[in-house]
């Protein structure tokens, strides 16, 4: 059928729009993407924390023990010591006879061995003058083996005899006056009685005992008084004159220790040496 042109351009009016209409119209829904975004991940924790800092100006101190000065130690002598032979830089050895505690601790057992040395030596006189001896006493070692260093001076030996110890430390030998004076007596009768049966009158007797007398005193010029004796076994107290700091870790002692079963020195009387020199 032939289609008349009218018909023709309405036909292709028609088509036309349609064609607009269909680019116009909007595209379908977007498609859904095939994965889904990962969730965000959380922090991972720290399998172990940083040690902490360690501030080393708050380290204290090891701890120490305090001996004070003026604590008196009671010692017991080993080697014997005498002016007739010491001198200047001599040991002496020495031990603690009872336990020092402080604050509920045994900082000192008893059997704690002291070295000190001999810081001046003395022999008597012929006429005036005792034996004389300082000692200085400087360290100290305790039962585990812990050197400790002091200084202490004595204040007391007990020898057996006579001696004594000034304020300074130094101990003083004893003298033998009533050695002396029996000698002289003792000279004094002998010649009495010889110049009497020589001459046979009291004028005799009387030349006798002056003569005696003299010789007496001769003799006593002429020997040394009696030496300074520290026998093994003297005991000897001791004074610390500073302040000791002790290790806390090194002083754990739990027995009071034990000293050396010494015998103390006998007694005796003081003897004017023999020799003149």
């Amino acid at each position: 059928m032939k289609l008349s042109l009218p018909v023709l351009v309405l036909v292709a009016f028609f088509l036309a729009s349609g064609l607009i209409f269909a680019a116009q119209m909007p595209a379908g829904p977007a498609q859904a993407p095939t994965s889904q975004t990962p969730p965000a991940q959380l922090p991972v924790a720290q399998s172990a924390q940083a040690p902490p800092k360690v501030n080393s100006a708050s380290k204290s101190e090891p701890k120490n023990y305090v001996v004070p000065s003026g604590t008196r130690l009671p010692l017991i002598l080993h080697n014997a010591v005498t002016t007739r032979n010491a001198k200047p830089g001599d040991p002496v050895y020495l031990e603690t006879l009872f336990p020092v505690v402080i604050e509920n601790h045994i900082l000192i057992p008893a059997g704690s061995y002291v070295q000190g040395e001999i810081q001046e030596a003395k022999r008597p006189g012929k006429v005036k003058g005792t034996g004389e001896i300082r000692l200085r006493l400087n360290s100290m070692i305790l039962p585990n083996g812990y050197v400790v260093d002091f200084n202490a001076i004595p204040t007391n030996a007990g020898t057996g005899g006579d001696e004594a110890t000034d304020t300074e430390g130094k101990i003083h030998g004893d003298t033998d006056k009533g050695t002396d004076v029996g000698t002289v007596l003792k000279t004094t009768g002998i010649g009495a009685g010889v110049g009497g049966i020589a001459t046979q009158s009291a004028k005799g007797a009387g030349i006798g005992a002056g003569v005696g007398a003299a010789v007496g005193l001769g003799a006593v010029l002429l020997t040394r008084g009696p030496e300074l004796e520290l026998p093994r076994g003297t005991t000897v107290d001791v004074v610390l004159d500073r302040t000791v700091y002790l290790d806390a870790s090194r002083v754990n002692f739990t027995d009071p220790g034990h000293a050396s079963d010494l015998p103390g020195p006998a007694s005796r009387e003081p003897t004017r040496s023999r020799s003149p020199i």
